[in-house]
């Protein structure tokens, strides 16, 4: 195998790598993103779980993070939670921070 085979194939594995550890992150973020929801909407225990969830399983077709979001404000809307659609994106934004932090670790 020449250098530039072995270059080749390490950044394809770290290309997949990271792949992996963004969906994983994106995963956790959904989780996490669903308990905050499902407690902005009166949800525990249980309940609060399978809400979170469904978020997560979200996360497995194409636009996963406009469907959760979707979802979330619909949701809210249904339910009279006042969040604007920034706050919404905003703590979107701050658990992915937060989930990839979780993920590195380990």
């Amino acid at each position: 195998m020449s250098t530039f085979d072995n270059r080749e194939e390490s950044f394809e594995k770290r290309f997949v790598h990271e792949q992996e550890l963004q969906f994983r992150a994106e995963a956790r973020r959904n989780k996490l993103f669903g308990l905050w929801a499902a407690e902005k909407l009166g949800k525990s225990g249980a309940e609060a779980e399978a809400y979170a969830d469904a978020l997560v399983a979200a996360e497995a077709s194409a636009g996963a993070a406009e469907l959760v979001f979707a979802k979330v404000k619909a949701d809210f809307e249904a339910a009279g939670v006042a969040q604007s659609d920034h706050q919404i994106r905003r703590t979107l934004d701050e658990l992915l921070e937060a989930a990839k932090a979780e993920v590195k670790a380990g």
